[in-house]
């Protein structure tokens, strides 16, 4: 093979860095196109579900020994519930691959991450039960101590909390901690740190760690009682939970039995130190999947777990039932819980992810039966897919659908509106003020005109079946659109998530190729820089123009070299200890270009006033400094310009 000449490797090493730094991503509970968008739903006869313990063993045996090998697993956990008991429990694997600890229901402590939400919600449901909190009232009604920005005539609600349509931005960096010493009370952190709102609330639903953590808060204000100690008191307790805590660290008697976080990588599995989190409600639990069943019993009975109450059956229904739904053929979110629609099945459930831990709470409230799994694999490998693996199979096994749905057929004048929906949609929260904005190409989708009366969403099809509704060519799936005043599409829906249409400059087709100009341009600029002559023949300034174009474009292609390289070579899970020590020096290089920069259009006019250079001479510099402006423009708009974290 030919060797590529020294110029043209450095400029693909550079094209790849910077690349590798638009495909690197910051922790996200969901990333780009949902896998579970919404399926229709059709009146079946009601089917029970597993009814033979020995039967279920089989079949999670034969599912965990295949996919934990798959997907590089160390240990996993299984508990199934079904009409008020433990139906079925099983561990599997290690806890710990180095003692060789086998993982045991009873025993092992997992992280459980964001389904700790659910028991925040649930917290919030009580205090309203007891008339103590006005689930349409004011957030800021009740914070003592900080209010949230006033920038929208509607005022945030607790339900906009519990449903994640408080508009919120949202922001990873700083949510964790490396040791207790490190942690900010729940009260201060969100008084500094909670992200703006920057939509309307009650308009879509954008995920929002810190809304739910503003929930919890509340329930520490309104009951005086610190959070943990507060669902210790009114969950745990009462349902018999003594193997679970909010506490960071876990007690001693819980921690000697915390599961081991581990990724998967370069063929060994690395073990995760145990970390903190700032955001306590939204994902400190820890607890073994034998006392999550206890929960999940609770909620399949409306709020009762054997003579014990947390909810009253009023209560409890309505925490269940469905509260916000951008579309009614999409499904939606309840109070806490989100909804699904799969094989026929309403299914209330919660994911959870935090350093080397991954779960799963599953629901069939009609059925009076649910599931909790929970692996310690990260959610940035291949581990990742195990929870909605196991989901699919289990709804294939036990609620089967032979019923084929109906297949749409496209109208007739489609193709002449079809140009109203293609473009490029990014997912709904994004971090619009903060370095992580750039992490919002990865989660874009693109949406395209098949030519054929259809739209193509990703990698699927999808008919028009209603003005700004959607449904898949194989009769499934329902996506939905939103438009303004003036008829321009604003909005897409696929499940619960929602997406921005994109103006053509944002989006993930045009930004690669302006990222290769600039590395192009700026390289170019540094060879000509060091080339004698080279047309730049300036006597009375010397050669300071040529000079300092290459310095700037030299520092700029060290920028986005050094910045793809550090993200590639750094952890995702370090952002949410705060930005790195070599990202924040990497910051330094844009602010001395963007100063630098503002000399180049005075030579530039100089120039051409004084016809320094040849023509082609003045061309050549004019446009390196057009690219360098526009340089400038690219960091402000990804906020890659400052330190914006």
């Amino acid at each position: 093979m030919q060797k590529r000449p020294a110029s043209s490797r450095l400029m693909y090493r550079g094209i790849l860095a910077v690349l590798v730094l638009v495909l690197c991503t910051l922790p996200r509970s969901v990333q780009g196109m949902p896998t579970e968008p919404d399926q229709v739903m059709r009146s079946v006869p009601r089917q029970e579900g597993p009814t033979d313990p020995q039967e279920l063993e089989a079949f999670l045996d034969a599912f965990f020994a295949e996919q934990m090998e798959k997907l590089h697993i160390s240990g996993a956990v299984f508990v199934l519930v079904k009409d008020g008991e433990i139906f079925f429990a099983k561990g599997y694997g290690y806890a710990d691959l180095e003692n060789q600890t086998p993982v045991v229901p009873e025993k092992t402590v997992f992280r459980a991450g964001s389904v700790s939400k659910l028991f925040t919600a649930t917290a919030v449901m009580q205090l309203y039960e007891r008339g103590l909190l006005n689930l349409d009232g004011d957030v800021n009604k009740y914070l003592k101590h900080f209010q949230l920005e006033d920038n929208y005539p509607q005022s945030v609600t607790v339900a906009n909390l519990l449903t994640h349509t408080g508009g919120f931005d949202e922001r990873y960096i700083g949510m964790h901690a490396r040791t207790s010493s490190d942690l900010i009370p729940l009260g201060q952190y969100l008084a500094t740190r909670m992200p703006p709102r920057t939509m309307p609330p009650g308009e879509v639903i954008a995920y929002s760690d810190h809304g739910m953590s503003l929930a919890g808060y509340l329930v520490q204000e309104i009951s005086g009682v610190p959070f943990a100690q507060y669902i210790d008191a009114n969950i745990f307790q009462p349902l018999g939970m003594s193997r679970s805590s909010f506490q960071q660290p876990p007690p001693p008697h819980l921690a000697s039995d915390l599961a081991v976080g581990y990724r998967y990588k370069n063929g060994t599995y690395e073990p995760y130190p145990f970390d903190y989190l700032n955001i306590v409600p939204a994902a400190a639990l820890n607890a073994t999947a034998t006392d999550i069943a206890r929960f999940m019993i609770a909620h399949l009975q409306d709020g009762r777990y054997g003579n014990t109450r947390i909810l009253s059956e009023a209560t409890a229904q309505k925490m269940h039932r469905q509260q916000f739904t951008h579309h009614p053929q999409l499904r939606g979110r309840a109070y806490g819980f989100s909804e699904r629609f799969d094989n026929n099945q309403r299914a209330l459930f919660h994911d959870g992810g935090t350093p080397g831990f991954l779960s799963r709470l599953f629901s069939l409230p009609e059925h009076n039966l649910g599931f909790f799994v929970a692996c310690n694999g990260d959610q940035f490998s291949s581990a990742s897919r195990l929870p909605q693996q196991l989901t699919s199979q289990f709804l294939d096994h036990y609620y089967s659908v032979q019923e084929e749905p109906t297949r749409p057929q496209p109208p007739a004048d489609f193709q002449s509106r079809a140009s109203r929906f293609t473009g490029y949609y990014r997912e709904l929260p994004y971090s619009r003020y903060t370095i992580e904005k750039l992490t919002s190409l990865l989660n874009q989708v693109p949406v395209t005109d098949s030519g054929n009366g259809t739209l193509a969403v990703g990698s699927s099809q999808y008919v028009e079946v209603e003005p700004l509704l959607f449904q898949r060519v194989d009769g499934k799936r329902y996506i939905a659109f939103r438009e303004d005043d003036n008829g321009h599409i604003t909005h897409m829906f696929i499940g619960t998530g929602a997406y921005e249409k994109l103006r053509w400059y944002e989006a993930k087709a045009f930004q690669p190729g302006l990222i290769g100009f600039f590395v192009l341009a700026f390289l170019s600029a540094c060879i000509v820089s060091l080339l004698p002559g080279a047309g730049f023949q300036l006597p009375r300034l010397h050669q300071l123009p040529r000079l300092l174009v290459g310095l700037i474009s030299a520092l700029n292609l060290v920028f986005l070299i050094g910045l793809g390289l550090a993200f590639f070579q750094i952890d995702q899970w370090e952002f949410t200890y705060g930005l790195p020590s070599v990202v924040m020096a990497l910051l330094v290089i844009p602010i001395v270009t963007t100063i630098l920069t503002v000399g180049l259009p005075l030579f530039a006019g100089l120039a051409w006033i004084n016809g320094y250079w040849s023509l082609i001479g003045r061309l050549y510099y004019s446009s390196l400094t057009l690219a360098e402006l526009v340089f400038i423009w690219w960091l402000s708009y990804w906020n890659l310009l400052g330190f914006r974290f």
